[in-house]
């Protein structure tokens, strides 16, 4: 079996949901030793279980009177892809995923040169080398929303170099969007999405937290916010169709709740390492590091929830990345961007490891099971 949970395993509260094809629904577990406990007739979905105080200790002292499944098993059912037997699912259901842009200065650059580029890869290394000769480094200490902040963004527009994502990387408020609809991430082993209409993309490795309705967050997972940069490089207004697409969001394996000594303070200096490989025989590695990242997380939790918006089943939050991939892949000067069975490996010592496999969008099995599949189905779950 894939090496797919933290570094410290035995010390961490995972939970989940698999796929079970002997109820034809979503089941909420736990990973237990070497096996997955089945949660759902306590709690009938990952939001429930989020919105108690102690949501940890609740799922170290509960039982199940359900037969559990091998967690070797599920997770080998995940890779190989064969539906007919219990696989996992992202680990989160009704919460609202939400995302966070810009949110490092490296990655503000790039979206910069991306916007330049008008979405033209062609165009990306003459771009990328006039942009870097304009911020000449003096960006990666500031500290945005502050007076040198703005003073860097006077300093940027007047030699031309003004661009809507400076606003997000420097000013005062950050970018906070909707990233996927309710259910439809996928988890550990499925494919990722990336649509015919894309030849510049890219993975994105990132912190996800979890978020209750009161703004608290529970715990963390791993997720990839696939990006489509020609798209987004064309117009920022385009930012739907570049991010939400069938199967571009992935979280998982597992939620880790926080509980003794993992706390949302031991993620702030997280590395989150990234391998993307190649049928080609190409590899790409990338590193996530949180603790450069511009703002805190607090800050990233408030822009999303508070007075001004709310989340009655919670809210999953992408954190942004540090990763911008301009290593070449086919030819000189044109980056990197996605083919086919690409393996995406996402991973970090506390929150284990993501893997999914990059598909065609449109070849992908349609997204059938939503809010109302899921309600019918737990309809019929016996509560304890």
């Amino acid at each position: 079996m894939p090496d797919i949970l933290p570094s410290d395993g035995a010390d961490s509260v995972l939970v989940g949901r698999i796929w079970d094809p002997n109820s034809q629904g979503p089941r909420v577990v736990a990973v237990r030793g070497e096996e997955l406990v089945d949660l759902t007739p306590m709690f009938g979905t990952v939001s429930e279980l989020l919105e108690n105080d102690d949501p940890a200790d609740l799922v170290l002292s509960s039982g199940s009177n359900v037969l559990p499944w091998a967690l070797e098993e599920v997770v080998q059912n995940s890779a190989t892809g064969d539906r007919n037997l219990p696989f996992l699912l992202a680990p989160l259901d009704l919460q609202v995923i939400k995302a966070c842009g810009v949110t490092f200065v490296e990655s503000m650059v790039e979206r910069v040169i991306e916007e330049r580029c008008e979405g033209d890869f062609n165009r990306a290394a003459e771009v990328r080398k006039s942009v870097n000769k304009a911020l000449d480094g003096g960006l990666a200490s500031v500290r945005p929303g502050s007076k040198q902040a703005l003073e860097a963004k006077k300093i940027l527009a007047a030699q031309g170099m003004w661009s809507q994502y400076l606003e997000v990387g420097l000013g005062p408020d950050p970018e906070v969007f909707t990233k996927a609809p309710v259910l439809s991430a996928v988890g550990y082993g499925s494919g990722v999405g990336i649509p015919a209409f894309s030849s510049w993309n890219n993975p994105e490795p990132e912190l996800v937290l979890m978020v209750d309705s009161a703004g608290r967050v529970k715990g963390a997972a791993l997720g990839n916010d696939v990006n489509l940069r020609d798209v987004e490089g064309r117009s920022a207004l385009l930012l739907g169709m570049a991010k939400d697409n069938n199967a571009s969001c992935a979280v998982g394996p597992f939620i880790r709740l926080f509980h003794g000594g993992f706390t949302l303070e031991s993620l702030r200096t997280e590395e989150i390492a990234l391998t993307v490989e190649g049928v080609d025989g190409y590899r790409l590695e990338g590193r996530n590091s949180l603790s450069r990242i511009s703002r805190p997380f607090e800050e990233l939790v408030t822009a999303a929830h508070g007075r001004h918006h709310q989340y009655p089943d919670g809210f999953a939050l992408f954190t942004g990345t540090l990763f911008a991939p301009t290593q070449d892949r086919d030819a000189e000067g044109l980056g990197f961007t996605h083919k086919n069975a690409d393996v995406v490996t996402i991973s970090s010592a506390q929150l284990g490891t993501l893997v999914n496999q990059v598909r065609a969008t449109e070849d992908m099995e349609p997204w059938t099971f939503g809010i109302g599949a899921l309600f019918s189905y737990l309809a019929g779950v016996k509560k304890v």
